[in-house]
């Protein structure tokens, strides 16, 4: 047993951000003093980022879409009127930004294997990276709007577990380059000789594949933690195949302690059969944290953040192809689609056939529900977090946004300092660590030898690609 599992663990925590007004907390960017509205000001994000920073926070966690929410009422016109998740900037521009003004605080960034080629992505974040001095990592998703597919050309989404295995193959092509195209002492700088990099240690990649085709060399060179730190969320089969051969932090869900526990497990297993070891992956949950310093004011902020939130924008978010509030509340959902037409597409990710309009409503509704929802004085939100690292096994969380900036202004005055007093939370930054080590530990600022990409760290890799992770998935889009 590592002595990870034998310390108590300390809390990790990413303030969870989206480069728009609405990202999960829908109408909350009227309430008096939230900065949401800000979303487009370079300088809100330094304040996010200096702010995290004083926090002793891991990162800025920025989500990302390359589409609308276009399935409810009148389509994209409705999530326009009530900002979900549109205007939205990209997200890796906003890192240099925040990197500028800050020294420790790392930065995940959402990009999306499924549209854009990878050559170009790899470059991109080997800059982030270089910039930061390693202090960036990649949320690895595929998309799943209707609207990105059609953005990028395409008349409707790729089939599911098919882009997991485009997903396989974009990744396996970045860690040639991030990996194997340079190797660590390729730039020599030697003035004397007029050589800034030794072409010997620089090879291209040749990469030639089912999806793409990469010749390389990389454009960057190696930089502190060469791939950067892979996040990934997961539900499906396919997802937790590919999350326990490459992920590194994983965002797990689950209603009760024993499904996350359940998840929790499952991953592992599937990660040591890759070669992997328990401890490789961390688990993050998306929490909900509203405090104040009595139990009266926590409950008060609670109430005021109710008023404002949109159930329109909650039915927009949900891709809710009918407008469930002009049903009976007893009537099922599988009922009203039927009457509707409606294929049980999109709703599916959120609600059950057997599910009541009422408790559909009631779901998206409320945003205080929920294993990782706390809302009461510091010590009572201390508790509960100790039983999610204890009892549900987790290590750390994605902290919703109610409010920009309060939320995080109260989790770190009020909450951080009782964490801190249990043992639970840093107290402050290891000198010059990257993302990766803050995580792992000292010593760890690039992927562990039994990783997947660690196989290109020697060239004739290179030529022997890492076998397919979904074989039968191919073999049956082949026949």
């Amino acid at each position: 047993m590592s002595s990870y599992e034998t310390a108590p663990r300390q809390l990790h925590v990413n303030l969870f951000e989206m480069a728009c007004v609405g990202h999960i907390v829908h109408g909350m960017w009227r309430a008096p003093g939230n900065n949401r509205h800000r979303f487009s000001e370079l300088s809100y994000w330094t304040e996010v980022a200096q702010l995290a920073e004083r926090g002793l926070f891991d990162a800025v966690f920025l989500a990302d879409v390359v589409g609308t929410y276009d399935r409810f009422g009148d389509g994209t016109a409705a999530a326009l009127r009530q900002a979900v998740q549109i205007p939205n900037l990209d997200p890796l521009m906003l890192v240099p930004a925040m990197a500028a003004v800050t020294k420790h605080v790392g930065f995940g960034v959402t990009f999306s294997t499924t549209y854009e080629p990878p050559f170009a992505f790899a470059r991109r974040m080997a800059t982030l990276d270089v910039l930061t001095n390693g202090r960036v990592g990649w949320n690895v998703v595929t998309s799943y709007l209707q609207s990105a597919a059609r953005n990028f050309g395409l008349e409707d989404e790729i089939p599911h577990d098919e882009r997991y295995v485009i997903a396989d193959e974009y990744i396996d092509v970045l860690y040639k380059l991030w990996e194997g195209s340079w190797d660590d002492d390729a730039v020599v700088a030697d003035r004397a000789a007029g050589i800034f990099t030794d072409p010997a240690r620089v090879r291209a990649i040749d990469h030639h594949g089912a999806h793409f085709k990469v010749a390389g060399p990389h454009l960057v060179q190696p930089t502190r933690q060469r791939t950067p730190v892979l996040f990934q969320a997961t539900g499906s089969a396919a997802g937790l195949e590919y999350a326990a051969r490459h992920a590194e932090v994983v965002f797990i869900g689950g209603q009760t302690t024993e499904d996350v526990r359940r998840n929790i497990a499952a991953t592992r297993r599937r990660a040591q059969a890759f070669g992997r070891r328990p401890d490789d992956i961390r688990f993050i949950v998306q929490a909900g944290i509203i405090t104040g310093p009595t139990e009266q004011a926590a409950q008060e902020k609670l109430k005021a953040y109710r008023a404002f939130y949109s159930l329109e924008g909650a039915l927009i978010h949900a891709q809710s192809e009918v407008d469930l509030r002009r049903y009976d509340p007893n009537d099922t959902i599988a009922s009203v689609l039927k009457r509707e037409g409606a294929r049980f597409g999109n709703m599916g990710r959120r609600f059950r056939p057997e599910q009541t309009v009422g408790s559909a409503l009631e779901q998206i509704g409320r945003f205080d529900e929920g294993r990782y929802f706390i809302a009461g004085a510091p010590g009572r939100v201390a508790d509960a977090i100790e039983a999610w690292l204890d009892v549900d096994g987790i290590d750390g969380i994605n902290l919703r946004q109610y409010h920009s900036f309060d939320t995080a202004r109260d989790f770190i005055d009020l909450i951080v300092p009782e964490l801190q007093a249990r043992g639970r939370y840093r107290t402050a930054y290891a000198p010059d660590e990257t993302l990766r080590e803050r995580l792992f530990g000292a010593g760890h600022a690039r992927l562990p030898d039994r990783h997947a990409a660690a196989r290109y760290r020697d060239p004739a890799a290179l030529a022997t690609p890492t076998p397919p992770l979904f074989p039968d998935l191919i073999q049956n889009k082949a026949s």
